[in-house]
């Protein structure tokens, strides 16, 4: 492996030259500037960044801990992180749970050790002992999508519980009367508010939510079907879909049993689908400002880092409802 002697032997200084190079400090004449970043190049030389932590108490490095990287809201989320923490000279390093707390916590002791600066965290349960093993080391946090209750932490997140009540009284504007909920996690703040905002617009239009007609589950393709299936019974005549993903699988259940959509069921959906996804109808959505999203929770971690005892602060988005193709009024009684 290429040392900082290595450079310095190659460019012709001192090593106390190099290190003033690379780590920008202290006067260098141009001319030795360029002779040692030159020979850096050459050999491909890369700084012990964790040597250079004990030093410094930093390592430029933060950790987006996602649910799910294959879902585009996350990865356009991951975009928006690293476009904020590269301009302010941070490296990310990127990890997914696939919404297993075991795996989140295996994760975290690995950044632990790692001893990055801070973490970017969608918690896969309500469960803040991740978050607490965090903060007990002095490492910043912001929690993006979900809330955890009782823990004093920065918050980034779309408005979830608005979304779900512009789409599901859109339905009700319709003339839909037997709306069905598939949900995420019931334990995760995010399913909570969606269906907050779901029975909100029902009582708005006079009508009694259905249990029957509510189902829990996970964020996942494979849930979305499962959840559909066993709600076929029910005859609803609209969907709710919490997330893209359920919404996925769901689609698929409906057009096996030959139904059609708006025609026979209509079809809304919490952020948008991937076009692998579906063709046909193009879907009713509420969208979440993604991309703004990243930017905001990564420009609010690097803050907590600069200024750890600010008190904690929740950054709620505004969504944005797309009417497509994907919803009609329901037809007529058989």
């Amino acid at each position: 492996m290429t040392t900082i002697r290595d450079v310095a032997k190659r460019a012709g200084v001192a090593p106390i030259t190099v290190s003033r190079v690379l780590n920008n400090a202290g006067y260098v004449r141009p001319e030795t500037r360029q002779r040692v970043e030159q020979a850096a190049a050459e050999l491909h030389y890369v700084p012990n960044m964790l040597a250079h932590s004990f030093r410094s108490h930093r390592t430029n490095t933060l950790a987006l801990v996602v649910t799910d990287i294959t879902n585009p809201f996350w990865t356009t989320v991951a975009r928006g992180v690293e476009d904020v923490a590269s301009a302010a000279g941070f490296s990310v390093f990127f990890c997914n749970t696939d919404e297993n707390e075991a795996k989140q916590g295996q994760y975290i002791a690995a950044l632990l050790r790692r001893r990055v600066d801070g973490v970017l965290l969608a918690p896969a349960s309500s469960n803040g002992a991740d978050v607490h093993a965090l903060q007990r080391q002095r490492v910043g946090v912001v929690v993006l999508d979900r809330r955890i209750e009782g823990v004093a932490v920065d918050i980034v997140r779309g408005d979830s519980v608005d979304g779900a009540f512009q789409l599901v009284h859109h339905l009700t504007g319709l003339g839909h009367r037997r709306i069905a909920l598939l949900a995420g996690p019931a334990g995760l703040s995010v399913s909570q508010e969606r269906a907050a905002g779901y029975e909100q617009a029902l009582r708005a239009a006079g009508l009694t939510p259905e249990p029957a007609l509510l189902r829990f589950g996970a964020f996942t393709v494979a849930s979305g079907y499962a959840m559909m299936r066993d709600l076929l019974a029910h005859r609803p005549t609209a969907i709710f879909a919490a997330n893209n993903f359920i919404a996925a699988g769901a689609l698929t259940v409906i057009r096996e049993a030959g139904l059609r959509t708006p025609e026979d069921i209509s079809v809304v959906v919490f952020d948008d689908l991937p076009d692998p996804y579906v063709t046909a109808p193009v879907l009713t959505v509420v969208v979440q400002p993604a991309y703004a999203l990243g930017r905001a929770a990564a420009a609010r971690l690097l803050t907590r880092l600069q200024q750890p005892d600010l008190p904690p602060h929740e950054l709620v988005l505004p969504v944005q409802m797309i009417v497509r193709s994907s919803t009609a009024a329901p037809p007529p009684p058989a």
